[in-house]
């Protein structure tokens, strides 16, 4: 029997499905793969994927250099970039980003949720800053990080109750993977308006990650700054974070309400930046405010 008259491995699998599934051999740690690469990560055999990467290639999706190595195509980009979710609010974000980031010269990053995983959009490191294992496009389960507490708390109580019985992955001996805590911890998110995240990664890091709401109020993004563990301020990082979190929300059109702005708890920073009467304020005493909001809002983000 020839190679051809072989039974698929995705033989029960859609077209749409064969495609999507080479398109899913790439990941971070597999950026650029041969065609036996493909066609084993795939699952399929060597001669549809042969056939499935050879449309690919042609559209722009996939790209094959000199040596015959395939990598992800700059049609996919240009086709990404049209995410509601990614690029755009990007680029809304970073005048804020970068702002925090001269605040505080430490990592700063931009989430958002998908599914049960957070997944980065923007990170801001500095030469000196703690080292983080996160990339632009980079996927964490939410339980584990500041920026996936922040939005898991925001989320609908069902969506919150399901995660919560799920199993919860284990990264260091800090992080949470007990149910019962966790919905503790998300209560205190709720009641503060922020996230700490301390060790649950690495044990050399803390996070601390406020919300990010669209038009409409709801939470569609959040931002953090990850800072070394040993000697962290989370009094003062708390503002800091919150503000630049406000200002990104106002860039999108959303309107404060007083009445639903969380106030700051004991130990979260006070209230310095979350006052929702006037204007975003300074990110650290001593600094200038943020950059006014952007006049032109965001499409509010898919749920």
């Amino acid at each position: 029997m020839t190679a051809d008259a072989l039974p698929e491995p995705g033989a029960a699998r859609s077209a749409p499905d064969r495609l999507l599934a080479v398109l899913a051999a790439f990941d971070h740690d597999h950026p650029a793969l041969t065609l036996t690469d493909i066609s084993r990560r795939a699952g399929l055999t060597l001669t549809t994927a042969h056939r499935l990467v050879g449309a690919l290639t042609e559209w722009g999706a996939l790209e094959r250099d000199a040596d015959g190595i395939y990598h992800v195509g700059l049609r996919l980009w240009e086709v990404a970039a049209l995410a509601p979710r990614g690029l755009a609010l990007r680029q809304i974000a970073l005048p804020y980003l970068e702002d925090l980031y001269e605040a505080t010269h430490e990592n700063v990053q931009l989430a958002v949720r998908d599914g049960d995983e957070v997944v980065y959009i923007e990170w801001l490191s500095g030469r000196s800053a703690v080292g983080v294992h996160i990339r632009v496009g980079a996927r964490w389960p939410l339980h584990a990080t500041g920026v996936g507490l922040a939005l898991l708390a925001h989320s609908d109580p069902a969506s919150q109750e399901t995660y919560c019985q799920g199993e919860l992955a284990a990264f260091t001996p800090y992080t949470v993977t007990d149910g019962a805590r966790l919905r503790r911890v998300l209560a205190e998110v709720r009641r503060t308006g922020v996230a700490v995240s301390s060790r649950q990664v690495t044990e050399d890091a803390l996070s601390v990650a406020a919300p990010v709401r669209g038009p409409g109020g709801a939470v569609v993004a959040a931002v953090s700054v990850v800072v070394p563990r040993a000697g962290a301020q989370v009094p003062v990082l708390t503002p800091a974070v919150r503000v630049a979190a406000r200002g990104i929300s106002r860039a999108l059109g959303w309107q404060p309400d007083e009445a639903s702005t969380p106030r700051a708890g004991r130990g979260s920073g006070g209230g310095g930046g979350s006052s929702s009467g006037g204007g975003p304020g300074s990110l650290i005493p001593g600094r200038s405010a943020l950059p006014a909001p952007r006049s032109t809002p965001l499409p509010a983000p898919p749920s």
